[in-house]
């Protein structure tokens, strides 16, 4: 089973890289608006996130924007996620795009990393008391690394007692986005090498699958499933129609809302502002986060 899921991530990358047209260098040369605040969730260095405030009263809902980078120091910074931030903030949504320590970071990798991201969307808390936030319309936007550090934040109320990076009252979500990125960890055990250019997945839970299977339960979405939040899988290059709808079917049979939208494109092109591909996505987003309330 994680042979054969590991051949199809392959085949989907090698027929995507051929059309690809963007890198991360390319989406971080792109626009961004000067953050309203710039604010510490923890005494770390990456440990940080840039506040996006849209004009007006509010209160606003707000996105919490995870970048990706195979979860390892030296692919990817804030800056790759500080465009889409940017774009949701002017139309509306309030934005919390967010840094975190990892594999290479001192206390990066298990479970420093996971830990980070959790301590992250709970500091909205301390941001609310003085921006006017909507606590009760939070999602978490994530790409690549950082839609699977978004759909296991969604379970966060489905960790186990006595886990390492499970928190007491973690804040509730209305949604997640998870763009192009893994649902699940173990079967990506040597694709990664592929996809990243060397093993990261080993090194971020500190162990294999064999060794730690327990901490890849905890630290794989689709074996945490039902999440008890709504999710909205976006496909391209890493996450294929096939993957995305085996997690899908076995998400609404555990009772999850699932939806999925399949983007025949690049890895980096769903997160360009300025894109057809990233406008398809931006639209998705707005028209969850921004729809009425209802009772």
């Amino acid at each position: 089973m994680f042979a054969k899921t590991a051949a199809a991530v392959l085949l989907m990358l090698s027929t995507a890289a051929a059309g690809q047209g963007l890198s991360p260098a390319d989406i971080d040369k792109l626009p961004e608006t000067a953050p309203t605040l710039v604010d510490q969730y923890g005494k770390a260095a990456q440990q940080f996130g840039e506040l996006r405030m849209p004009a007006g009263k509010g209160p606003f809902p707000v996105a919490v924007v995870i970048h990706g980078g195979c979860w390892t120091k030296g692919f990817s910074t804030v800056r790759n996620t500080s465009p889409i931030a940017s774009a949701l903030a002017a139309k509306g949504v309030a934005t919390w795009n967010i840094e975190y320590r990892q594999v290479g970071d001192a206390g990066g990798g298990w479970p420093g990393t996971f830990l980070d991201w959790g301590a992250a969307v709970d500091h909205l808390r301390t941001l609310g008391k003085k921006y006017p936030i909507d606590l009760s319309r939070v999602a978490v936007v994530g790409h690549s690394a950082g839609a699977h550090a978004a759909l296991l934040i969604g379970g966060r109320g489905r960790l186990p007692k006595g886990s390492e990076i499970a928190v007491a009252d973690a804040l509730p979500l209305q949604a997640v986005f998870a763009i192009d990125g893994p649902v699940d960890l173990a079967p990506m055990v040597g694709a990664d090498v592929e996809i990243c250019g060397k093993p990261v997945i080993v090194p971020l839970m500190g162990a294999t699958p064999a060794e730690k299977p327990e901490r890849y339960v905890q630290a794989s979405p689709q074996q945490m499933l039902p999440l008890g939040t709504r999710q909205f899988l976006i496909g391209s290059a890493i996450l294929s129609p096939p993957m995305a709808q085996a997690y899908r079917k076995l998400a609404q049979d555990k009772g999850d809302k699932v939806e999925f939208m399949a983007i025949q494109t690049g890895h980096f092109e769903v997160i360009a502002p300025g894109r057809d591909e990233w406008a398809r996505v931006e639209k998705l987003i707005l028209s969850t986060m921004l729809a009425p309330a209802t009772k």
